[in-house]
């Protein structure tokens, strides 16, 4: 059975030149590229913001504590160590810092300061007096120089207060003074909704505009492979199998539109978010931050053993898959034939041993998966609880506050998250780079045939062929045509005939150059047919091929093929070749439907439809290739009294292997292995007893006997 994906790249590591390629699509939509760099730039603030909002409110509403240095050491506390911010609170002769302001300074120096006199450690709570809404009993105004603060006191527009008295007011009373605190947190809240709904708006915007520009992108992509495809020769189509080419331009292009919408943002905004954050653990604590990057080499190790491992399931489970589609498009297409030779249980136990395969290719991705997660989970559990272990030591001593530990925690939760979704997106990556460089693999090739017009006709063809010293190969030397010459007349009716294989189809692709001649020349009207309008050689030449091709459609669809005819004129080309009586039997008439293939209708049936798309447009050059040789006797007598209507003031081509439907021909050419052996008229052709004597005497044996 061919497997025209088993040889196929399913992943690919990354190649910036194919990205370079893709990236020509995005250049028409950089409208939308900027407003999905915005919207990413602002949803990654947002989210690293958040649980900066989180640490502000916690320590400057919720957990409020304060240590004093006096103000007439404050000019040495560069000397200390110490960064002193210009906002601090200053009241009763000292400047209050928070605990972790401290974290520069040993416990043994702190122990000496304090000693000294220098150094409070408190913990105080201080709160603007404006603030204070009920301040239940005495407030002492000041206190001398040095002594301790052993109640409330407010002074130089602060109220400070030792953290022991606020924690025994009763509740009421410690609402009243934490007025301001309420408000704080309030106003803290509002923000964090507020940069909630603007994360919510700008992931909204930034997922909608990359799905809009992969869409597009696809639809771009997709159109230009489809044009370059349909414009290739058929020396190269005839290459290339069907389902390998329908791949290229659904699931591979798919493959291009998730390198967008599932790769691109998502690796930036990971990236991102995991620099952001170590960017914000390094500025609200170094040591703490230290202590988290410690924690990341046995996670790294395990995404780059997972990441491979996943490649490797990824791309049996692809190859598997790709086999399974293989063989039941094949089996499926050809189930007749299946039965026919009872195949059913030897095809169901091949089926079998390819969709157990598929499922184990399956299980093993899913194994992968299944590890991974947890394993990730795992390391996020560990590395929390150390930074939790580690920050409650720093806490302890002052060296981060509660509300810094507790945004860490939020952060690292924030960092595993993306460092999962990288491992796991690694492999769309991979495949994206090897559909898209399958694609533009397909788009570079250019054996299309040369259209590089250097002459017109004036108005419609008049129909002048002419054969000079043609020859032509599908492949190398291999001649089918050799040596060709005739010219037909306009309207002239020439037919061709000869045996098998003799090259007789083989003219008509030449003349309406769907391949090129390798030796000699074709002229239209006396001028080459290289050197005219691919689009006019071929509007000027109709064929009806042997194995009439319907689309999906209508009937009327059908028959104008491309055209804008009314219903009148799709009418009259029906009326002409005898087609309009079975399409008025038809439940739909003109607008019947007709599947894939139109199975629905007979093989005469649809050579009279063949028949009536020719005339419908009209050509110069009718060419009718074994034209009747699918259709019954009865509808043949229909078929004949069409032609003379479809071939009337036209030159027509005719090649058949039923003399009968020839005899009537201005002239008859018999071929023999490629050259021109035999030409004249039937009778002129009989008398010489040659090739055409032989095929009309056996074909006359085989149709009297039939007869009998």
């Amino acid at each position: 059975m061919p497997d025209f994906f088993e040889t196929d790249d399913i992943v690919k590591g990354y190649d910036g030149a194919i990205v370079k390629r893709i990236l020509r699509y995005v250049k028409p939509y950089r409208g939308l590229l900027v407003v999905a760099a915005l919207a990413l730039v602002v949803t990654t603030l947002g989210e690293l913001v958040m649980p900066v909002v989180v640490q502000k409110t916690m320590d400057e509403a919720l957990v409020v504590s304060w240590a004093a240095l006096s103000q007439d050491h404050e000019g040495s506390a560069r000397v200390l160590g110490l960064d002193v911010p210009d906002d601090a609170p200053r009241a009763l002769g000292r400047v209050f810092l928070r605990p972790h302001d401290l974290s520069t300074l040993g416990e043994k120096r702190k122990a000496e300061l304090q000693a000294e006199g220098v150094l409070d450690p408190g913990p105080y709570y201080l709160t603007r007096e404006a603030g204070i809404r009920v301040l239940p009993g005495g407030v002492a105004r000041d206190v001398s120089p040095g002594s301790s603060i052993n109640g409330p006191v407010l002074a130089d527009g602060w109220l400070v207060a030792p953290e022991s008295w606020v924690g025994a007011l009763s509740p009421e009373a410690a609402r009243g003074l934490r007025a301001s605190d309420a408000a704080t947190v309030k106003r803290n809240a509002l923000a964090f909704l507020m940069i909630l709904g603007v994360v919510l708006l700008g992931t909204f915007a930034q997922t909608w505009t990359t799905s809009l520009i992969g869409q597009r992108v696809m639809k771009d992509l997709r159109m230009d492979l489809f044009t370059r495809t349909t414009g290739q020769s058929l020396a190269f189509l005839s290459r290339q199998p069907v389902g390998r080419l329908v791949t290229r331009l659904t699931s591979d292009v798919e493959t291009i539109n998730e390198f967008f919408t599932s790769v691109v943002v998502s690796f930036i905004k990971d990236l991102s978010i995991m620099v952001g954050v170590i960017g914000v653990l390094a500025v609200m604590s170094p040591r703490l931050a230290l202590v988290t990057v410690l924690t990341l080499p046995p996670v790294l190790v395990a995404t780059s053993i997972s990441r491979r491992r996943a490649r490797d399931a990824f791309r049996k489970q692809r190859t598997w898959l790709s086999k399974v589609n293989a063989f039941i498009a094949e089996h499926v297409s050809g189930v007749a034939v299946v039965k026919l030779f009872g195949r059913e249980r030897p095809s169901t136990a091949d089926f079998e041993g390819h969709d157990r395969e598929l499922m184990k290719a399956n299980l093993g991705e899913m194994y992968v998966f299944a590890t991974f997660r947890p394993l990730i989970e795992f390391f996020s559990s560990t590395s929390t609880a150390v930074v939790l272990w580690f920050g409650a030591g720093f806490h302890e001593g002052g060296l981060i506050s509660l509300g810094t530990l507790i945004a860490f925690v939020n952060l690292i939760r924030m960092f595993y998250s993306p460092l999962q979704d990288i491992s796991e997106k690694y492999t769309i990556l991979q495949s994206a780079m090897a559909g898209g460089e399958r694609v533009f693999k397909l788009m570079d090739a250019d054996e299309r045939v040369t259209d590089r017009p250097v002459a017109s006709l004036p108005g419609q063809a008049r129909g002048r062929i002419e054969f000079d010293q043609v020859w032509f190969a599908y492949k190398d030397q291999d001649w089918v045509i050799k040596d060709l010459s005739f010219t037909v007349e306009p309207g002239q009716t020439v037919a061709i005939v000869g045996y098998t294989g003799a090259g007789k189809t083989t003219i008509g692709a030449l003349l309406t150059r769907m391949w090129d001649v390798q030796k000699g020349e074709i002229r239209l009207d006396g001028v080459p047919i290289k050197d005219l309008p691919l689009g006019q050689v071929r509007s000027s030449v109709r064929p009806v091929m042997q194995d009439v091709f319907l689309f999906s459609g209508t009937v009327a669809e059908n028959i104008g093929l491309g055209l804008e005819l009314d219903r009148a004129a799709v009418e009259d080309a029906a009326k002409a070749v005898h087609a309009h009586e079975f399409i008025e039997r038809l439940p739909g008439r003109y607008d019947e439907k007709l599947s894939e293939g139109a199975s629905s209708l007979s093989s005469g049936q649809r050579q009279l439809l063949s028949f009536a798309r020719v005339v419908a447009h009209d050509p110069a050059i009718v060419m009718l290739d074994e034209a009747t040789s699918s259709v019954d006797t009865e509808t043949e007598r229909l078929v004949q009294a069409g032609l003379s209507e479809l071939m009337k003031g036209r030159t027509t081509i005719a090649i058949a292997h039923r003399l009968s439907t020839i005899r009537h021909a201005d002239t008859i050419l018999v071929l023999s292995e490629g050259r021109l052996a035999e030409a004249g008229d039937h009778d002129t052709l009989v008398a010489r007893r040659g090739i055409y004597y032989n095929l009309y005497r056996l074909q006359y044996d085989q149709e009297v006997g039939s007869a009998s």
